[in-house]
């Protein structure tokens, strides 16, 4: 699959505390697996990380306001 694109998005309503859940289990898969896992129609993507990576992080405050963060490698 590597020299596929898989490219998979959701989004979802929940509240604050579940978000930053989520959050918590993206960074323990990232430290303790050097992988992030997310199902895709029933079946589980693997994604390995390497040791060095980039890290992005962009706040926009106003009507709507966002925080992203973009992991590359």
């Amino acid at each position: 699959m590597a020299d596929e694109l898989f490219e998979h998005e959701t989004e979802q309503t929940m509240t604050r505390e579940q978000a930053a859940q989520r959050l918590r289990e993206i960074a323990d898969q990232l430290s303790r697996h050097n992988e992030v896992r997310v199902d895709f129609e029933g079946r589980p993507v693997v994604a390995q990380v390497p040791d060095r990576v980039e890290l992005e992080v962009e706040l926009e405050l106003g009507d709507e306001s966002e925080l992203e963060m973009s992991i590359s490698w």
